[in-house]
């Protein structure tokens, strides 16, 4: 047998990705007990750094009572869950995290995933077997996870402009009212920090008679009155057919979720490969999960003063010139716009600075709009965000980069 032909394959596509500048660091970190404070790995040796990139975003990865009620429940019930959730995976702290996660969303119940990428991908491909004849309608920047759910049965599909509901109602408009019709869209778009338009989804839903599906993943935890999201924040929590979200950002621990009506989950956990097929999530993860929730529900300082640090460190990174993408959430895309450049930028703000900004390139996003995604949480203080201003200046100064005026859509 030649296995030499495969390796010549496998080198040609590791070749391609590299010329384009797609290959990918994993840098290894430990994290610190006093998140963001970290340290990197160089060979024997390991550096402090500074996270900037990270979807810990209240760093509640650290937060005592998530880790108390870990090793209460390691202690109770050991590390594996021993199955799935049809054979012995169905465990105590699994149902009652379910039982929290319909009650933040006031839904009538939920279902945990391994990931929320699993969640994604599963729960549309189920739809979308289930709704016979169906058609999607996706927003243009929807995540990767729900790319792939919707190529999952090959299903007839619309792509809508980002946020656009004229171009939404034009193509909603084409399609017979009696034919099963899943709106599928964001709430914050990971790349750009943009929020969905969720009232206008909701409203053309309702004239077209569209069953609606919102990933919240960058939102739970973050935004609303008990972290529910934006669908909280805007009072549509009940207009929604499905909300997704993840355990996995700012409940700092690992899964992800649905939560819709009795009916819709019932049908979803009988026919959803993603969660049938797989090993449920440990329980000392979910009763994390479980303190998670129930901090962030009561508790509210961290979002406030989170958001207090993101607005400090937009207004320092316009007042000298450095160009982000304007929205009026947690993410801030610093824009470099190219794709050598922006890698180059982030391995020297880590090396030499110790500030660690994962670059994001093509496919993730667009070429021409590279970018550095920074996320300052709650315990960034204002002496860390003025260096990292300082920081990105000297770079640019470095590396002779002025920023390019173009308008991202």
């Amino acid at each position: 047998m030649n296995k030499q032909l495969y390796k010549n394959l496998l080198a040609n596509e590791l070749t391609k990705i590299k010329k384009e500048n797609r290959y990918r660091i994993f840098n290894e970190i430990k994290k610190d007990d006093s998140f963001p404070l970290a340290k990197k790995a160089y060979k024997n040796k390991f550096k402090d750094i500074l996270i900037w990139c990270s979807n810990d975003y209240l760093g509640m990865s650290r937060n005592t009572l998530s880790i108390k009620r870990a090793k209460e429940c390691l202690n109770n019930y050991g590390i594996g869950s021993g199955g799935t959730r049809n054979i012995s995976g169905t465990h105590s702290p699994i149902v009652k995290l379910e039982d929290d996660l319909a009650n933040l969303h006031c839904k009538q119940k939920a279902l945990v995933f391994t990931s929320g990428y699993v969640a994604n991908e599963s729960t549309i491909g189920a739809l979308t077997t289930i709704f016979k004849d169906s058609i999607i309608f996706s927003d243009e920047k929807n995540h990767a996870s729900i790319i792939s759910g919707i190529k999952k049965n090959k299903c007839e599909k619309y792509i809508f402009k980002h946020n656009d509901m004229i171009d939404l109602e034009n193509k909603l408009s084409l399609v017979d009212i009696n034919r099963p019709k899943i709106i599928i869209f964001e709430s914050i778009y990971s790349m750009d920090g943009s929020i969905g338009d969720l009232a206008g989804i909701v409203n053309l839903s309702k004239k077209y008679n569209a069953f609606t599906y919102v990933d919240e993943v960058h939102a739970v935890g973050m935004y609303g009155k008990t972290g529910a999201g934006i669908s909280e924040k805007f009072n549509l929590q009940n207009d929604i057919d499905i909300i997704q979200g993840t355990l996995a950002k700012a409940f700092g621990t690992i899964g992800g979720y649905i939560a819709s009506d009795d009916l819709v989950c019932d049908a979803i956990r009988s026919t959803a490969s993603g969660f049938i097929f797989t090993t449920s999530l440990p329980p000392l993860v979910a009763e994390s999960a479980r303190a998670s929730i129930e901090y962030l529900k009561s508790n509210s300082e961290l979002r406030i003063k989170q958001q207090e640090n993101v607005k400090f460190l937009k207004n320092e990174l316009l007042k000298h010139d450095i160009e982000i993408l304007k929205n009026t959430t947690h993410i801030i895309p610093v824009m470099i716009r190219d794709a050598e450049l922006c890698n180059e930028i982030s391995k020297h703000l880590l090396d030499n600075y110790g500030h660690y900004i994962q670059p994001i390139n093509y496919p993730t996003v667009k070429k021409g709009e590279e970018r550095l995604r920074v996320t300052p949480g709650p315990f960034h203080n204002k002496k860390m965000m003025l260096d990292l201003v300082d920081s990105l200046k000297e770079t640019f100064r470095k590396f002779n980069f002025t920023k390019t005026i173009i308008n991202v859509v």
